[in-house]
């Protein structure tokens, strides 16, 4: 049986990380349609006494960033989803070994993908997850925003980690 080459090695440990990429983007997709199809904007529906789904749509970045600029902000918030998405990609190519860097690339780059599937869909991010205590509230958020928070602590994890052990 022939050796396999470089690339082909490559690839075969670069595309599980690019399946879980694709599962999580579907997971986000899928329920931001949900919400979309149940939730009227604004509409916000109790769950436990610290956690509403509501509808609301985000034209801005992380935390509402630049969410009341008069529009030029989705373009711009889409030309960086996308650099994201070729350098997390290129990353997940050049590292096919680095488990822990690699699981925390794969969550930003489905991250990324799914709100920039957002903006290009509707001109907006999709939000409906709302944590809130004692009269406080998270900004709502979804399930990318999620995976790009837990994978960019996984990023912060690995970086403290000796190079051959993660």
């Amino acid at each position: 049986m022939p050796e396999r080459s470089a690339a082909t090695r490559s690839l075969g440990r670069f595309a599980p990380w690019l399946a879980l990429a694709m599962l999580i983007v579907l997971a986000d997709q899928l329920s931001k349609l949900a919400v979309l199809a149940a939730f009227s904007p604004g509409e916000s529906r109790p769950l436990t006494s610290f956690f509403n789904l509501v509808l609301v749509f985000n034209k801005g970045a992380a935390f509402s960033f630049l969410a009341s600029a008069p529009g030029w902000q989705t373009p711009l918030l889409a030309g960086i989803a996308i650099l994201a998405v070729v350098i997390v990609t290129w990353m997940l190519w050049r590292h096919p070994g680095r488990t822990l860097l690699n699981l925390g690339l794969a969550l930003i780059l489905a991250g990324a993908i799914g709100n920039l599937i957002d903006r290009l869909a509707y001109g907006h991010v999709v939000d409906f997850l709302d944590f809130h205590a004692y009269g406080w509230h998270w900004p709502a958020f979804n399930v990318a925003d999620s995976a790009i928070s837990v994978g960019a602590v996984i990023l912060i994890i690995e970086s403290f980690l000796p190079q051959g052990r993660a």
